[in-house]
């Protein structure tokens, strides 16, 4: 076991709620599978996203996943039929992957997704979250040995996951927001626009309007006002 999939596997151990968790994940998982992209999703049960982690791409790749890229990918299609690791040349050949409806339509031209590999987070029986990987041009593809090192993390992360879930009270959607969702939203509280909290936070308005989206689906909100509602509700 390498140094760095040890030192992973340690601190998943150790976490002691699904924020630690994550984070122990995102800020080892790029370089231990020497990548520029990597993320992580947290399903609810009716496998809609509660939490998503991202780190390497702009906000609008979400939007651009889970309004294209999820209906014609057929990686995350064996990922979910099989309930194992997999990365594109599994699936394709070189040629054809760079053929394919997901390259071509933004995965790789727009988002420099050149090699990809996702894993399963895996529960009761079913897939509740999901582990990312992409590395951009110029760079190789993963290999038997990525994927050997996905699926031991895969199997620890479903394992903790699974006892954190069975021991923790129920606690507000408010825990699972981010430090910077936690200030784009405490900004909304006190009435400001998305350009001026653009302005504020030094971040463009579309980084603003991706980031309330992604509070609002946490929340189970649809409005600004609901939203508010719900943080004040919770102090």
């Amino acid at each position: 076991m390498s140094p760095g999939l040890k030192a992973l596997i340690e601190q998943i151990g150790c976490a002691h709620n699904e924020q630690e968790l994550r984070f122990s994940y995102m800020d080892a998982g790029g370089e231990l599978f020497a990548c520029q992209h990597w993320g992580i999703s947290l399903l609810e049960s009716h496998a809609q996203p509660a939490t998503i982690d991202i780190q390497g791409l702009p906000d609008s790749f979400i939007d651009y996943y889970e309004n294209i890229g999820i209906f014609i990918d057929p990686v995350m299609d064996y990922v979910w039929e099989n309930h194992v690791p997999t990365h594109e040349q599994v699936i394709f050949t070189e040629d054809t992957w760079k053929q394919s409806q997901l390259y071509q339509s933004g995965c790789g031209r727009k988002y420099d997704h050149e090699h990809i590999m996702t894993g399963p987070i895996v529960g009761n029986g079913k897939i509740i979250g999901i582990l990312n990987f992409a590395r951009t041009r110029n760079t190789p593809a993963f290999n038997t040995q990525d994927l050997m090192r996905l699926s031991a993390i895969c199997n620890h992360i479903s394992a903790k996951l699974a006892y954190l879930r069975s021991h923790s009270n129920i606690v507000l959607p408010i825990t699972s927001l981010t430090p910077r969702e936690l200030e784009i939203a405490q900004l909304v509280t006190h009435g400001l626009t998305n350009g001026e909290i653009a302005v504020t936070l030094w971040i463009s308005q579309n980084t603003v309007k991706q980031t309330l989206k992604r509070i609002f689906r946490k929340l189970n909100v649809s409005t600004r006002t609901e939203m508010v509602v719900k943080l004040i509700s919770s102090r």
